[in-house]
C-alpha cells in the first residue's frame, strides 16, 4: 500500500526526526553549533550569523535521505529549514560538510 504525504507533512516529519536527536545547541557570538554532546570538538551542524550561512555534517544529510528515501539535496534545505526554525534566523545559503572540510564544523576552544 503506498502512502501520499504532502511536503509539509514530509518536513514535519523531519523537524520531529531532528529534535528527536537532543542536538545541544552551543551559541558563540555570531555562530551556533549543533553538537551531540558537551565534550564534542565538532558540530553536526554549524550555523554562521554573519554570512547567514548553515554547514551540515554529511553525515547527517544521509541519515535523513536513507531514513526517508530522499535525495541529499532536498535533505539539505529541509535541515536548513530546521536550523532557520530553531534559530529563528534567516539562511542565505547551505553547505553540505564532508570529511576533507571537516574545520567548517569545528568548535573554537
Amino acid at each position: 500500500m503506498r502512502y501520499q504525504i504532502t511536503d509539509k507533512q514530509l518536513e514535519g516529519a523531519i523537524f520531529l526526526y531532528l529534535d528527536n536527536q537532543d542536538f545541544i545547541e552551543v551559541n558563540y557570538t555570531y555562530e551556533t553549533y549543533f553538537v551531540n554532546s558537551r565534550s564534542d570538538k565538532q558540530g553536526v551542524i554549524r550555523y554562521d550569523g554573519r554570512d547567514e550561512v548553515c554547514y551540515i555534517d554529511i553525515n547527517l544529510i544521509r541519515e535523513v535521505s536513507g531514513f526517508y528515501a530522499l535525495n541529499d539535496e532536498i535533505s539539505k534545505h529541509i535541515i536548513a529549514d530546521w536550523v532557520q526554525y530553531k534559530l529563528n534566523v534567516n539562511v542565505k545559503h547551505v553547505s553540505f560538510v564532508g570529511e576533507f572540510f571537516s574545520q567548517y564544523l569545528r568548535m573554537r576552544n
